[in-house]
């Protein structure tokens, strides 16, 4: 395989935090060149890269070279995977015989899965097999670079120091500097968050090239992804990993990993005193007192509920302003709208997440759904009749409740307050071009519907199973990232014996680590949330 350039400092400088380049950059350079030349030089390697161009090979070759740079320099990064990796599975990595592996030095199964996560994270096209022999054959003529230079490879003390935090900092700032630094200017993760940063990014100014909020729009669409970001490695976010980064033994680490995540939406304003300012969710009515630390602009705030739109996250037990910010003059179309809106309500859920009322009600629904699905988790139907199901099902469990008329009389007027529509009024949307779907009750969120994956399930009371889809239907089970992690193992877990896919080839072979690569394949939705939103819950 030949390659016509050589891989320059600027091209090494895309995997490193700073901008320009330190004393022991021309020397891991030439690492670089080194790992590229012997992966050219294997045939077999052709086979596998043929589908990339020569600037994603080179960005393989600086993503390997500093994988060897960060263990030479110890800035904790890939060892933070490692050391969750064994938290979460008592085993360093996935896929790969461990028997001859060193902790705390380079190894060929690191460099192996590093170059599988590697090629499964820059496309989405294809994916491509961990099993696979030629990221073995890579890895050993990556090694034979690494190995040579193991003795003498200089420790990058700047590299190192981006990923420090003082023991005594409090500013949410540095701490959301520190987290986009890992998200973004990371080797590891970056290969993962910087296209989707940037994919956002190109939507964004193609929709807003000539409007004047541009740079607001790409400003809030970055300060998102730093709190909301998952990466493909564990479906971690940024601050996770940042709380891993700086140690267990880090003060820091606790309260990173209490950072909330970000609402963002419009607010009320409702008062201020000289340490704090008093805003007011629209959608839910909770209220929040954001700091004046980190918000500027509280001395042009005058008239109670003057509408703000603003981005808080907490930190350190307090709300600190995060993202963008504007104000406008009352409303009430617009808090109207904000009051009917699901969406703007879902913003803070994960507050009511940890609530009691949330694990009872999910616990009613479930029993009523197994009542009217004559115990069955799970009904098959044609597209057409699923919406009936749904409606007959929500009857049933309304009937369920056994409120007496006053109750309900009181909970219509609870909705009717709150500016929510009743269950009544909602209408599914159901794709016109599928046949066949399933309902499934995810403990975890409620009620979900799937399409054509039917043949992932060969139950007796699937009329719709066909073997010869049973491959296709599986593989877009597994992968299809808004379809759930609970859904995948009740296939899993009633269905494996009868499917071919779990009993012989890759597919056998995903069962030991199926949860790393659900996480890998569903990172956002990993983490099934609560389909539930209360009302009535203010503080």
């Amino acid at each position: 395989m030949k390659m016509k350039k050589r891989i320059y400092i600027n091209d090494w400088l895309l995997f490193k935090p700073y901008e320009h380049p330190v004393k022991t950059d021309m020397y891991y350079l030439r690492i670089c060149n080194d790992v590229k030349r012997v992966l050219c030089a294997d045939n077999n390697f052709f086979t596998l890269a043929n589908r990339f161009d020569e600037k994603e090979i080179n960005s393989l070759a600086c993503f390997l070279t500093s994988y060897f740079e960060d263990i030479i320099s110890g800035t904790n990064i890939w060892k933070s995977f490692v050391r969750v990796h064994m938290r979460l599975y008592n085993k360093q990595l996935p896929f790969y015989d461990l028997q001859e592996y060193y902790e705390g030095e380079i190894n060929t199964q690191e460099v192996c899965f590093l170059t599988w996560y590697f090629f499964n994270t820059i496309q989405d096209e294809i994916f491509f097999n961990p099993f696979n022999p030629f990221f073995l054959e890579a890895a050993g003529a990556v090694m034979s670079v690494f190995d040579d230079a193991w003795d003498h490879a200089p420790e990058n003390d700047d590299l190192s120091s981006f990923y420090r935090m003082n023991d005594t900092e409090r500013d949410f700032y540095a701490a959301r500097q520190f987290v986009e630094t890992v998200l973004f200017r990371t080797y590891l993760f970056g290969i993962d968050s910087i296209p989707v940063l940037e994919e956002k990014n190109d939507e964004i100014i193609t929709k807003y090239r000539n409007d004047e909020k541009l740079m607001f729009f790409l400003n809030e669409n970055t300060d998102a992804l730093i709190h909301h970001h998952r990466t493909r490695l564990l479906a971690f976010t940024g601050k996770e990993w940042a709380a891993e980064i700086i140690g267990e033994s880090h003060p820091l680490k606790s309260d990173f990993l209490e950072m909330s995540p970000k609402i963002q939406g419009y607010f009320l304003y409702k008062g201020q005193d000289q340490t704090d300012v008093f805003i007011e969710h629209i959608a839910s009515g909770k209220r929040f007192h954001l700091t004046k630390k980190s918000f500027d602009h509280a001395d042009k705030l005058k008239v109670i509920d003057t509408i703000i739109f603003i981005g808080i996250v907490k930190w350190k037990g307090e709300w600190w302003f995060s993202g963008t910010y504007f104000q406008a003059p009352f409303n009430k179309e617009l808090v109207a709208y904000e009051k009917s809106s699901i969406q703007s309500r879902a913003q803070v859920n994960f507050l009511d997440h940890q609530s009691n009322d949330v694990d009872e009600m999910l616990k009613q629904q479930e029993k009523a759904f197994l009542d009217f699905n004559h115990g069955s988790p799970i009904a098959f139907l044609p597209v057409g009749e699923t919406e009936g199901f749904m409606k007959a099902y929500m009857e049933f469990f309304n009937k369920s409740l056994n409120l007496s008329e006053k109750e309900i009389k009181e909970s219509e007027e609870r909705i009717r307050k709150e500016g929510m529509k009743k269950p009544d009024d909602q209408s599914f949307d159901f794709p016109e071009d599928f046949e066949t779907g399933l309902v499934f009750f995810n403990p975890k969120s409620g009620c979900e519907m799937v399409f054509e994956v039917n043949s992932a399930f060969p139950l007796p009371d699937n009329p719709y199973f066909r073997p010869e889809l049973s491959e296709e239907h599986i593989q877009c089970l597994l992968m299809d990232e808004s379809i759930s992690s609970e859904l995948v193992m009740f296939c899993i877990d009633n269905c494996r014996e009868e499917l071919p896919f779990f009993n012989a080839g890759p597919g056998q072979l995903y069962l030991e680590d199926i949860d790393f690569l659900l996480r890998f394949w569903k990172r956002d939705n990993y983490y099934t949330l609560p389909a539930v939103t209360l009302i009535g819950q203010k503080e």
